[in-house]
C-alpha cells in the first residue's frame, strides 16, 4: 500500500493512500483505522490533511453503519435509506470523540453511537402526533403487558389487569392507550374500498362542508361598512344582532318608539346591503 509523508507540528506522518476506502474489508478497516486515528492525534484540525484522514475513516467504517442499520431492516427499503443516513451521523460523532488512549476497539465504541442515533431518529420522527416521552415509553410497556396477559389469559386483558402488571394507576394505562393512537396516522387520500363511482378514499367519508365558511368573505366586506356608521347606529346593530334585544327593548334604551326602531333598522340594513353589493 502506498504512503504519503507530510510534516505537521514538527512531526513526520506517514499517511496510507487508499484509493477506495469504502471497499476496504471490515477486518482490514480495524487495523487501518488505528493508523488514521494516530494521524488525527497529531494533524492540525481544519487542515486539508486532517480532513482527508477523517473522511477516509468515515468511508472505511461505513460497514459499521450498515451492520447497525440491519437490525431495523423490517422498516422497509425506503426507510432504510433514512436509517443509514442517520447512522452515518452517529459514526461521524464516534470518530470525532474517539481516543486511542481509551484502549478499546473503535468498533465497540462506535456501534452504540450509531444505534443510539438511529433510535433517537425513531423517537423524534416515528410518531404521527407528538406525545410526551413518558407516554412513548408507556406505549412500549403497554404493548408488552397486553401481549403477555393475552397469552396467559386467552383473552384481551382489562385495564385493571394491565395496571397491576405494569405497576401503574389505571388512569395512566388509559392515557397510554390513547397516546398509542398517535403512533400512526392514515392519509385522507388512502383507499378504503370500492364504491359505485370507483375507488373510495377516507376523505369521502369524514368531514362535511362548513356553510359558515362562505360568510368569512362577507364579514371581511362588512367590517369597514360598520366602521363608517355613527355610534348610535352601531349600537342599534349590536343590540339587535349581537345581544338579540327586541325592537321594543332597543326603543326603551333610545327613548323612541318600537316603530321608529323598526324604520332605523330597515334603513341601516338597506345601507349595509347596498354597500356589500357595491364591493362585490
Amino acid at each position: 500500500m502506498a504512503t504519503a509523508t507530510m510534516q505537521t507540528a514538527g512531526q513526520t506522518v506517514d499517511v496510507p493512500e487508499i484509493a477506495e476506502p469504502s471497499r476496504v474489508a471490515p477486518k482490514d478497516a480495524r487495523e487501518l483505522s488505528k493508523l488514521f486515528f494516530d494521524q488525527l492525534a497529531v494533524l492540525e484540525e481544519g487542515t486539508r490533511e486532517y480532513q482527508s484522514a477523517r473522511n477516509t475513516l468515515i468511508e472505511m467504517n461505513m460497514s459499521l453503519v450498515r451492520y447497525a442499520a440491519g437490525r431495523f431492516r423490517s422498516r422497509g427499503p425506503e426507510e432504510m435509506e433514512d436509517i443509514v443516513q442517520v447512522g452515518m451521523i452517529g459514526l461521524i460523532k464516534a470518530i470525532d470523540r474517539f481516543e486511542l488512549s481509551r484502549e478499546v476497539e473503535f468498533t465497540s465504541f462506535a456501534v452504540p453511537y450509531i444505534v443510539g442515533e438511529i433510535k433517537r431518529f425513531f423517537r423524534d420522527t416515528s410518531w404521527a402526533v407528538h406525545v410526551p416521552r413518558r407516554l412513548q415509553e408507556a406505549r412500549v410497556q403497554l404493548a408488552r403487558a397486553t401481549e403477555e396477559l393475552r397469552s396467559r389469559l386467552g383473552r384481551t386483558p382489562t385495564t385493571r389487569e394491565l395496571a397491576e402488571l405494569m405497576s401503574l394507576p389505571e388512569d395512566e394505562v388509559v392515557e397510554a392507550r390513547l397516546a398509542s393512537n398517535g403512533y400512526t396516522s392514515a392519509s385522507l387520500d388512502a383507499a378504503i374500498g370500492g364504491s359505485e363511482d370507483g375507488e373510495a378514499v377516507l376523505q369521502d367519508f369524514i368531514g362535511d362542508e362548513d356553510a359558515a365558511l362562505g360568510l368569512v368573505e362577507d364579514f371581511h366586506a362588512l367590517a369597514p361598512l360598520l366602521a363608517e356608521l355613527d355610534e348610535r347606529d352601531r349600537k342599534i346593530i349590536h343590540w339587535r344582532f349581537v345581544e338579540e334585544l327586541t325592537q321594543a327593548q332597543i326603543g326603551e334604551r333610545l327613548g323612541v318608539s318600537q316603530m321608529h326602531v323598526s324604520r332605523l333598522i330597515t334603513r341601516l340594513l338597506t345601507r349595509l346591503r347596498e354597500g356589500m353589493l357595491s364591493v362585490q
